[in-house]
């Protein structure tokens, strides 16, 4: 035989002998609080990731690894569910913690599925609850909303580095946390409170400013469904964005169906408003109840009194406000105010008041739910990086949400924070994926090379990706910088922009 194949079967060998015995000691792990349930070794193979309920479950080639599953109980109401997913051979000395959507109660196991191939130890939580697209969990149990807003990922964290310990006889080099939607807010969340937990933080459209995005919501919701009339149909959002397009696009020097700085477009939606004298046929203009909705999904949520609960949804975005057609509220931001503030599954959403709700659920769980802290000192001086993004097309969290965070913290930190902390903007781009923009980039290896070698990005090029193929590439400038077509050249290609002050 091959000397050099006989050499490499042998160190295959080692690894599965090793993996399979330093596995199943997993087991016998001593925590406090905590238990390990599962420990396999997981051979090379295909793997059913299992997708949302009701979604089919995709199959992608994993490569060998112990499976660990483990069950914390920080408080005597938790029950918080975990996996830890390390490789057998390969890996590379790091370890990536894996967000959550919504109200969680499921391990992501899409993200830790893409984390593993790509060599890193990773593990993912439930956040202590099963299910849970309703926040139902809350009712009864605050220590378990305690467990979902911040301590099932902070547990997670310390026990998947006793665990890496453990099984490799050294801790990992470098933690990272990637995650968006929800997963971006407990990237932020761990920053505020465990700020040595992660090396690099991820954040993508946070919902960090939790109960007052779900504010916006129900007051969005008072508006379009008190009445058919105020439903804003599919076929006019449509007519909706053809018209801010037709205004505003091309501001950035070339016209290709994407906003690159939608607070520059000063659109008027009552452009649209049907003439007073109503036509037969109203499927080219906004009636005046449509129109009515459309303002409020453009503007920020306010009190009586003037203050803003939470920011509008910038224009660009309309073709994804499905929000505005569907016959009931969606389900997440019910939570909040039935489970969390009214401990009550009965409560009418019909009765939310934006001036005494949000007052009142922000002295009841405020403190646990909004993850609002611009105070990231202890973060900097551990060296972490910290690298927010946000699609300006965004139709479930308000892009200007991530504007307010980031600018809370220059303010309280100082105008200067370029050197571990930058938010990108993504044009045309919708909630985490998705939209008329480029919606990829290679987010592991920049928030790497950044902590890694001290290299902040300057500019991010982003991808497009129809039908498997790349058909658009732009760059992604750091806030406030926008990018800027040069004049000539293919517009579908990221090197004829350049970022340019705003």
């Amino acid at each position: 035989m091959n000397r050099l194949l006989a050499a490499g079967l042998f160190l295959g060998a080692s690894a599965a002998l090793f993996g399979a015995t330093a596995c199943e000691q997993m087991k016998a792990l001593p925590f406090t609080n905590a238990s390990v349930t599962e420990s396999e070794l997981v051979a090379a193979g295909p793997y059913k990731v299992p997708g949302p309920p009701g979604a089919p479950a995709a199959e992608t080639m994993l490569p060998a690894h112990c499976r660990i599953a483990a069950t914390l109980r920080p408080s005597s109401d938790s029950d918080i569910k975990m996996e830890l997913w390390l490789p057998v051979a390969g890996w590379n000395d790091r370890f990536e913690g894996v967000g959550n959507g919504g109200w969680a109660g499921n391990v992501t196991y899409a993200g830790m599925a893409q984390a593993l191939k790509e060599g890193y130890a990773t593990a993912s939580t439930d956040t202590g609850h099963a299910g849970g697209g309703d926040g139902a969990f809350a009712l009864g149990h605050m220590e378990k909303v305690i467990d979902y807003s911040y301590r099932a990922v902070h547990e997670m964290t310390l026990k998947s580095k006793q665990m890496m310990e453990a099984f490799y006889g050294r801790g990992a080099r470098f933690a990272y946390w990637n995650g968006c939607s929800y997963g971006g807010r407990q990237g932020l969340e761990e920053a505020q409170r465990y700020p040595e937990d992660y090396d690099g933080i991820l954040a993508g459209a946070p919902a960090n400013y939790h109960l007052h995005l779900h504010a916006f919501d129900l007051n969005v919701s008072k508006t379009n469904l008190q009445d058919a009339a105020h439903m804003v149909p599919q076929e006019k959002l449509a007519l909706l964005n053809k018209a801010v397009l037709a205004a505003c696009d091309g501001q950035d020097g070339v016209k290709d169906g994407i906003l690159t700085d939608p607070h520059k477009c000063n659109f008027d939606p009552a452009a649209l408003l049907c003439p007073s004298v109503t036509p037969s046929d109203t499927s080219n203009c906004l009636t005046a109840a449509q129109l009515e909705t459309v303002k409020t999904m453009y503007a920020p949520a306010k009190t009586k009194s003037g203050n803003v609960v939470y920011p509008g949804m910038p224009m660009g975005g309309e073709l994804g406000w499905n929000r505005l057609y569907t016959p009931e509220p969606m389900g997440v931001p019910l939570g909040s105010y039935k489970y969390v503030l009214n401990q009550d599954a009965n409560w009418d959403w019909k009765k939310f008041d934006l001036d005494r709700d949000v007052a009142a659920v922000d002295e009841k769980a405020g403190s646990t739910l909004n993850a609002i802290n611009p105070d990231l000192t202890a973060f900097q001086k551990h060296g972490g990086k910290l690298l927010m993004y946000h699609g300006w097309s965004d139709q479930l969290i308000s892009a200007g949400n991530s504007i307010n965070y980031y600018q809370s913290v220059l303010t309280k930190m100082g105008a200067n924070q370029s050197n571990w902390y930058r938010l990108f903007m993504m044009p045309g781009m919708m909630h985490c994926r998705g939209g008329a923009g480029p919606d990829q980039f290679s987010m592991m290896g920049i928030i790497e090379r950044w902590r890694e070698t001290n290299t902040p990005p300057e500019q991010i090029t982003a991808m497009h990706v129809a039908q498997n193929r790349v058909d658009m590439t732009r760059p992604l400038c750091p806030y406030p910088q926008v990018a800027a077509y040069k004049g000539q050249g293919n517009p579908s290609d990221a090197g004829n922009f350049a970022c340019r002050a705003r």
